[in-house]
């Protein structure tokens, strides 16, 4: 699928963190959490607003996106990607839109 620009969408790897807010869904005791997203996108930055924009619709409350890059970016630095993972980045690039993959609450430590 390619965009108005003609630039190819490509699938980049987000790892978001999100603090607390009313009607997040997160868990009781939870500070915040750690998301795993494959978010579809012509260049990273694109990726990376429209998965700020979706998590903020869905009540939550992005603080910091940390990109991974593409795959291919991902194979050449050496990550193993299963087939379920390869499986979930095809789906978010065939459907444009953002995969939440992974959620990891964050509990403080009294």
């Amino acid at each position: 699928m390619a965009s108005e620009s003609g630039k190819k969408q490509k699938v980049y790897t987000l790892v978001v963190q999100v603090g607390r807010k009313s009607g997040d869904g997160l868990p009781e005791g939870a500070s915040g959490a750690a998301l795993m997203c494959y978010a579809s996108g012509v260049d990273e930055a694109e990726a990376v607003r429209e998965t700020v924009a979706i998590l903020k619709q869905a009540d939550l409350a992005p603080l910091d996106v940390t990109g991974h890059g593409t795959e291919e970016d991902r194979r050449e630095a050496g990550h193993e990607i299963d087939a379920e993972e390869a499986a979930l980045m095809a789906r978010a690039l065939e459907e444009n839109s953002v995969i939440v993959a992974q959620i990891t609450p964050f509990f403080d430590k009294d």
